[in-house]
């Protein structure tokens, strides 16, 4: 298909409401996802706006939508508060009424007498109000019905819930099967063929730093075959975007699986994964592999690392448990940290690590310990030991090596890349192709001198 074809296809414009959303007390989750699964349908997303709860701004935001493209989403405004106006507003935008829909407010009214065990508030009748003459998209996620209203120009409004649970359910179910099916026809009537789509694919990777993965792409670092590459820096590490643009979907997806194979042996493993991976869900899949348990000792992460292991369901099968030795008192008592140790090196030191791993590991049970022990600040550092100096452990049946790096930004950046850089440790010892960390890319700089033994393998 020409660029010229996909243009003429359906393009739709987003709209989402709620001062909360222009506050930025809430982040506008739901148009990006709409965008997403418009995209990957072959739909061309035109333009994207977000208004307040006004009536006024809503009718003037999806009148001119539609004067341009004929096609809105709107979410958000279906509640039932006073604010929530989006209903009443595009009615009388389309010059339509307002009825009460008796058979809905009577299954509305059932449902919550079954779930809460007490009569519907008063407030909630306001849901059961619909436009005159709309289509009913059903919400199976939550009590707000949404809204499809049409004019005879063949113009038309989808209107969602602004909950995204409620809202990403809905386009599921409802409203995307009905928008595929509305610009296949239109496709059809003029004789376009299949519709380009567009495609992504996304690489995680950890340990890196973005220059350094460009450097190892080489001439692919500006994209690949025709495949657009985009790089996305976060707290994880660096993730690697792959998108196909106006391709119909078999070569789109040929053309990825492709381009993210080429990607793949230049980078190598620094990747740990795809799409929304997490390497905490990661390091639990290797250890359950090879019937390995974990167990954590944590000073300037204060149990971060755990809370990331256990919030994946299913790590109870893997991690044993955990120490916050915040006080040195705690590192000596319940983990057999040396105190000469502590004295020579201080609590900030490889040795303390190593002794800190080791001791999560033989006091609580586990093949694999992990330690942490680091400088979160704001305060705290030293010529010697900067904020953000952070040395980590891993002690796998009784072998042990240490690492330490300083990491760049506030207390809750250092804190979460201290525990991926941990997580990546284990994940390289437990790699069955026997992965090496990496030397200098993990966090900002290498500590001065930090050790280099290799990683430590399970027996």
């Amino acid at each position: 298909m020409t660029r010229a074809g996909y243009l003429a296809g359906m393009r739709i414009e987003i709209c989402t409401i709620g001062d909360e959303l222009l506050l930025g007390y809430t982040i506008d989750t739901n148009g990006a996802h709409l965008a997403r699964e418009l995209a990957a349908s072959g739909v061309s997303v035109a333009r994207r706006a977000t208004v307040g709860d006004g009536a006024e701004e809503i009718a003037a935001a999806v009148r001119e939508a539609l004067d341009r493209t004929g096609a809105v989403i709107t979410t958000g405004g279906l509640g039932p508060t006073a604010d929530d106006l989006t209903k009443p507003a595009i009615a009388a935008l389309f010059g339509r009424g307002m009825y009460l829909d008796e058979a809905y407010l009577d299954e509305l009214s059932r449902r919550w007498q079954e779930r809460f065990g007490r009569a519907m508030p008063e407030s909630n009748r306001q849901q059961a109000l619909l436009p005159e003459g709309c289509r009913v998209l059903v919400n199976r996620y939550g009590s707000a019905p949404g809204v499809w209203l049409e004019d005879d120009r063949g113009r038309w409004v989808a209107m969602l819930p602004g909950v995204p649970r409620e809202m990403r359910g809905m386009l599921a179910d409802e409203l995307g099967p009905i928008v595929r099916d509305r610009a296949a026809r239109e496709a059809a009537a003029r004789g376009d063929g299949e519709p380009g789509v567009v495609r992504a694919r996304t690489l995680r990777t950890t340990s890196i730093a973005e220059s350094a993965i460009a450097d190892r792409l080489g001439p692919l670092a500006r994209g690949v075959d025709g495949v657009s590459l985009a790089y996305l820096p976060g707290r994880e590490g660096t993730d690697l975007r792959l998108v196909v643009r106006d391709r119909p979907a078999a070569d789109a997806d040929a053309a990825l699986a492709a381009a993210a194979d080429q990607v793949r042996e230049r980078v190598g493993d620094f990747v740990y994964g795809e799409g929304e991976a997490d390497l905490a869900a990661a390091v639990l899949a290797l250890c359950r592999a090879r019937g390995l348990t974990l167990a954590v000792a944590e000073s300037c992460t204060g149990g971060l690392l755990g809370a990331r292991l256990t919030a994946v369901p299913g790590s109870s099968d893997v991690v044993l448990g955990g120490v916050i030795a915040y006080s040195n008192a705690v590192k000596t008592e319940m983990l057999g940290v040396d105190a000469e140790a502590l004295a020579a090196h201080g609590a900030v030191s490889d040795p303390v690590a190593r002794q800190m791993a080791a001791g999560a590991r033989a006091r609580l049970g586990a093949t694999v310990g992990v330690g942490i022990t680091g400088i979160a600040g704001p305060g705290g550092g030293t010529p010697e030991k900067p904020v953000g100096t952070v040395h980590i452990a891993i002690d796998v049946d009784g072998a042990a090596r240490a690492v330490g790096y300083v990491f760049l930004g506030d207390r809750e950046e250092i804190r979460f890349r201290a525990t991926q850089f941990a997580l990546d440790l284990v994940r390289r010892a437990l790699d069955p192709r026997g992965l090496e960390p990496p030397a200098d890319a993990a966090a900002d700089r290498p500590v001065r001198g930090a050790a280099r033994a290799p990683v430590p393998r399970p027996r």
